[in-house]
């Protein structure tokens, strides 16, 4: 994993087409914004993560299912 240091207002890029920059600090939260293309998903981790989860399971149903078939 890559640590970085910004403050506000700073920016770090990802490739050639992704910008985070740092909007905000408050306490022990960050605000960022994000640039990228619209062809880029972008989640928070726990979004992703149950959304890994439920494409799983319906994989999962739809082998389960064809396997009755």
């Amino acid at each position: 994993m890559l640590v970085l240091t910004r403050k506000v207002g700073e920016s770090i890029t990802i490739g050639d087409q992704i910008e985070v920059t740092i909007i905000e600090i408050k306490g022990d939260q960050v605000k960022i914004g994000i640039e990228a293309p619209k062809a880029v998903d972008i989640h928070r981790k726990e979004i992703y993560v149950t959304i890994q989860e439920e494409n799983q399971r319906a994989a999962e149903n739809v082998n389960n299912f064809n396997k009755i078939l």
